[in-house]
């Protein structure tokens, strides 16, 4: 039933003038609208609902994730735009911060935003 439909994302932020700089001006996320609620973004047809909260703990896991074609030269991209990759003590990850799943069939880097929400990038 659902999956003809789209996907809304939602985002938890306490400062929606900081989440506005980094997913717009450091991701490229393109702005829609600020209403009293949200910042509603969009990412490549995808809704991205920036919600304003007064206080919240970041889950300990990945909220949302971009599928790149190039995880290294994107990583780099980032990185050279001001971005610091997440380093993880239990997985092995190269120089610039990618981790290679056993076996090679994914590639993933993480991050995350100013209110420490962990976002990733993936390579399959």
């Amino acid at each position: 039933m659902l999956g003809q439909t789209p996907i809304i994302a939602f985002i938890p932020t306490r400062d929606a003038a900081q989440s506005r700089t980094f997913y717009e001006g450091l991701l490229g996320l393109r702005f829609i609208d600020d209403d009293k609620f949200a910042l509603v973004m969009d990412a490549n047809g995808i809704m991205i609902r920036i919600v304003r909260v007064g206080n919240f703990t970041p889950a300990p896991f990945t909220i949302l994730g971009w599928e790149v074609q190039d995880i290294h030269q994107s990583v780099a991209d980032l990185t050279a735009k001001g971005l610091t990759f997440t380093r993880y003590p239990h997985f092995e990850q190269s120089p610039d911060g990618v981790w290679t799943a056993p076996g090679g069939a994914a590639k993933v880097a993480w991050f995350a935003d100013p209110d420490g929400n962990t976002l990733s990038l993936s390579q399959h």
